[in-house]
């Protein structure tokens, strides 16, 4: 499958996921109040740490899958690595639903500070979340492997139904049945057993048939246990830095206070998951041409993923910033609501956009399998950002917090950047920089001024979503069109049938 067929299909999948939950994010609010929601950001927050335990093995798997579409593997030691992280992977995910059940208690009376809500509502929470943490574990296994085999048409077709069926029973479940976090869960818990089936069908159908069936083999992790081991340590410093704040928010926030967060998170956060489609195709083909040496075709697929990345995220993240309340108002219909929660989006959107723009040369490294610097950049901001965090959200709050983030990708981009093209695609930094990052964010920025600058006061619901929504398609475009790669897949589309064509 090509990286073109893959990226829009990635794509469709993950802006309808983002899209079908952001819409569902005010009316569960409504049923279940800003207190319960926290207990949702709290779920992701534990989701994200408890996902360490796969020891790098997810990562590990999915690049082997790469390799072996390169033609470096055959389909026995292929099928006998899957069954190995298979069964390790099931293994974990029990030891994580028990660990979660037996802490439950603990956790909703001594870490969390809870005002309104029965402390057995919020166990039993616990409980529930430490079932679905083990099954999006065991998810997150088949979907690697499925990018790794780069048959990311049938993954994001599962993705999209995975979703809607999630956040429209979800509503259903609130407005009819029960308005609980209780039901909620429950209903998540159902949703994530039938995705795992459904992926697990999804992978063996395209895996190549072998006449010997799969087994466990020790010999199989041990080939990969280098690159997992990398993986994994850079996964733990990485969500030291990435989710401190969040750790420490729950400790010096109230639960309803922590919601407010939560919320700003969920949609800065989703600014992430605009290059996450670019990313989840570009990584494996990264792999398979490095795998064959075609460096030549390696610096092209990188500097079209960096411009794409930048004029999705970098525009995204300019409107958040510009326009932020106006659109969290119009969104919410709440006022109160918006003003909480936009200076916490402001900033964590600015960080999610650096982080964004890192996900290129960071994803090129990993496909490379050079993970050292990363680690070694990672354990020495981790030693001096976790205290800078609890300082800057003691003294700052929430959106202490949400500044801790922004310096840390800018101390990324400082230290990483300059140092790994070093050592991969020597001389293309500067071509990064200024084309594939400054030029697209800048053009992108000023017309988000401009609209800014010109905006009507007074302007009612539907005028104020129209003048905005103008100004966020002005700027992708300007950005897009500023952006050579971009651009000339756009109009290479407009010639093709009037689709866009983004070269295989």
């Amino acid at each position: 499958m090509g990286v073109r067929a893959n990226i829009a299909a990635n794509f469709v999948g993950q802006i309808w996921a983002v899209l079908i939950a952001l819409v569902v994010v005010p009316i569960n609010i409504h049923y279940l109040g800003i207190e319960s929601y926290g207990l949702i950001g709290v779920f992701a927050l534990l989701q994200t740490w408890l996902a360490l335990l796969d020891m790098g093995l997810t990562a590990a798997l999915s690049r082997e899958l790469a390799r072996f579409t390169g033609g470096s593997r055959g389909v026995r030691s292929m099928r006998n690595l899957l069954r190995s992280v298979e069964i390790v992977g099931c293994g974990v995910a029990l030891a994580i639903a028990l660990g979660v059940w037996a802490g439950s208690e603990w956790l909703a009376t001594d870490w969390l500070r809870v005002d309104n809500l029965p402390r057995e509502a919020v166990a039993k929470a616990f409980a529930m979340m430490g079932l679905l943490t083990s099954l999006r574990f065991i998810e997150d296994i088949y979907r690697a492997s499925i990018i790794g085999l780069q048959r990311q048409v049938a993954l994001n077709v599962v993705v999209v139904i995975s979703a809607t069926v999630r956040a429209v029973g979800g509503v259903v479940v609130l407005s009819q049945i029960a308005p609980t976090i209780t039901a909620f869960f429950q209903w998540h818990l159902l949703v994530s057993a039938a995705t795992v089936l459904a992926f697990a069908v999804v992978l063996y159908r395209w895996l190549p048939a072998c006449e010997q069936s799969a087994r466990f083999s020790v010999e199989s992790l041990r080939s990969v246990w280098r690159f997992a081991a990398g993986t994994v340590t850079l996964t733990v410093l990485g969500f030291v830095l990435s989710s401190a704040d969040k750790v420490i928010l729950t400790r010096l926030l109230t639960l309803e206070e922590f919601g407010y967060y939560s919320l700003a998170f969920s949609i800065a956060g989703a600014l992430r998951l605009l290059v996450h489609p670019v990313d989840q195709s570009t990584y494996p083909r990264l792999t398979e041409l490095l795998t064959r040496g075609d460096n030549a075709a390696v610096a092209m697929v990188y500097h079209r993923g960096a411009q794409l990345s930048s004029v999705l995220i970098g525009t995204a993240a300019g409107f958040l910033v510009a326009f932020g309340f106006e659109a969290l108002s119009v969104w919410t219909q709440n006022l109160d609501l918006a003003a909480r929660t936009y200076p916490i989006v402001a900033v964590l959107s600015i960080g999610m956009m650096l982080n964004g723009l890192l996900n290129s040369p960071y994803y090129l490294q990993m496909a490379a399998g050079w993970t050292a610097l990363l680690v070694r950049v990672n354990a020495v901001l981790a030693f001096l950002f976790v205290p800078a965090t609890y300082w800057l959200a003691l003294r700052f709050g929430a959106v202490g917090g949400a500044a801790a983030w922004v310096l840390i990708n800018v101390a990324y981009i400082v230290v990483v950047v300059p140092v790994m093209h070093r050592r991969l695609l020597q001389g293309e930094m500067w071509r990064w920089l200024a084309h594939d990052v400054a030029l697209p964010l800048t053009v992108g920025a000023a017309i988000l001024v401009i609209f800014r600058l010109v905006m009507p006061g007074n302007l009612d619901t539907a005028l104020l979503a129209t003048f905005i929504g103008a100004a966020g398609l002005c700027a992708i475009t300007g950005a897009a069109l500023s952006a050579g790669h971009v651009r000339s897949a756009l109009l290479q589309g407009l010639m093709r049938r009037g689709t866009f064509a983004w070269p295989a």
